[in-house]
């Protein structure tokens, strides 16, 4: 019983799971055993069996029967305190798809005396949002017949290691992302491409990259190979070696007019208008963001959708040129075509001022599209950190209609300045005015 209690844990306690299945034992007459009771009393509450294509429900916590396809030795890892952990994880299918069940440490260890073909009942829930993983909370053989495929998906086969010739088409800025064991990595995305398409590679080894630039050719060796389901893409790491590539690889960038729904397309263009940022909760409760756009070519326009912190939070003014890589294409609710920028994809803001140092005062102002920097004659995007309202003289590095801050100091209001448009102000009063001004000996002071 203890099986299906951790089904519906988060929603009462032991005590009161034991309770309901003996109710439902007795308002069945007892024709019912304690296994079966404590099945229906989870279907009750709406934790029943989903096949796997449905675990990407709204539910945190997923009951399913899975034929083991495919299984993966344990291995072992060295957790941030020092502590040792095991680590494996299996394919389990049905009918319906496939899914990888990760296990962790004595699950790992139980995994051993798995066979490929038997069936398990699992309960589990998705590791970091991961629609195709399920970390395996409970599991236990189960007497269920299921006819599915004997092959493992190409979307969840371990990556496999490639040698490409390929040219750099974008090179992303380096991020933090968080281990499975809880540690940090630094990864440095690309686009790259040859006459295959465009591919979207990550580099684990960003030292490996330095120096490289946008249009070189590169020949890589041992890059790892992995099947999306939204496509390929490719990763390298410290068993990876880069070299120049000699000739030109052409690489095909798609125009405006060529997007079609349906398909992956990048494309270039400029920024016809864009909307401020907008919040909203997914169906597992997150918080993400979405921004909308429109981007044209001169002579042709379509809306664009950039979901997530990643790519909604791009900077982005009015008449930036901008490069969209590996969008899906999809008509939108009023039927237009959209690009829709998300997992996989690269937004890149392609600078064309050169940058110039110097100095500019203005006021602070905060908006749901970034923070500006307004003389009162124009508005400057910022890179950095301001407070909000507040005048302020700052040293900064200007490229076109963006500033980075090196340096600040705020700016306190003039005094003088001050009482003589309070003059000026009240030799335009009447005479008769009963207005009184209150106040003017605080800002003398």
């Amino acid at each position: 019983m203890q099986f299906h209690y951790a089904l519906v844990d988060d929603l009462f306690s032991r005590e009161e799971f034991e309770r309901r299945v003996e109710e439902k034992m007795e308002s069945c007459g007892d024709l019912v055993d304690e296994v079966t009771a404590a099945m229906m009393v989870v279907q009750d509450c709406g934790r029943h069996h989903v096949k796997i294509k449905d675990l990407s429900g709204k539910s945190s916590l997923f009951s399913f029967f899975g034929r083991v396809v495919a299984k993966n030795p344990p291995r072992e890892f060295e957790r941030p305190g020092g502590e040792k952990g095991l680590v494996t994880s299996l394919i389990l299918g049905d009918e319906t798809g496939q899914v990888r069940a990760i296990l962790w440490d004595e699950k790992a260890m139980a995994a051993r005396e798995i066979e490929v073909g038997e069936v398990l009942e699992v309960i589990g829930r998705h590791p970091n949002r991961t629609p195709t993983e399920i970390t395996v909370m409970a599991m236990r053989q189960a007497m269920v017949e299921i006819v599915g495929p004997t092959q493992v998906e190409p979307s969840l086969a371990p990556p496999k290691r490639r040698d490409l010739t390929v040219r750099v088409i974008a090179i992303g800025e380096p991020r933090m992302v968080p281990r499975r064991d809880g540690t940090e990595a630094e990864v440095q995305d690309l686009i790259v491409g040859n006459q295959e398409g465009l591919f979207r590679m990550s580099c684990w080894v960003p030292d490996i990259i330095e120096g490289i630039t946008e249009g070189a050719a590169l020949k890589i060796q041992g890059a790892l190979e992995k099947v999306r389901r939204y496509g390929k893409e490719y990763s390298i790491d410290e068993r990876s070696s880069i070299g120049e590539a000699p000739g030109d690889i052409p690489v095909e960038i798609h125009s405006i007019e060529e997007v079609e729904d349906g398909g992956s397309f990048s494309v270039c263009g400029h920024v016809k208008s864009c909307r401020p940022v907008r919040t909203f909760s997914t169906k597992d409760g997150r918080v993400s963001c979405v921004r909308n756009l429109v981007l044209t070519d001169g002579t042709h326009q379509i809306r664009v959708v950039l979901w997530g912190e990643e790519h909604a939070r791009t900077e982005l003014l009015a008449g930036d040129q901008v490069a969209l890589y590996l969008c899906s294409a999809r008509k939108g609710r009023s039927g237009d075509l959209e690009l829709h920028a998300g997992r996989g994809s690269m937004v890149k803001v392609q600078h064309v001022d050169e940058a110039v140092e110097e100095e500019i005062t203005g006021t602070v102002i905060a908006t749901s599209g970034g923070t500006f920097l307004d003389t009162g004659e124009e508005q400057f995007l910022v890179r950095g950190t301001l407070p909000h309202g507040h005048e302020v003289r700052a040293r900064v590095t200007r490229r076109g209609k963006r500033i980075s801050i090196h340096s600040f100091e705020e700016l306190l209001p003039d005094t003088a300045e001050l009482n003589a448009r309070i003059d000026a102000f009240l030799a335009k009063a009447d005479q008769e005015n009963t207005f009184t001004p209150h106040g003017r000996q605080d800002i003398s002071k």
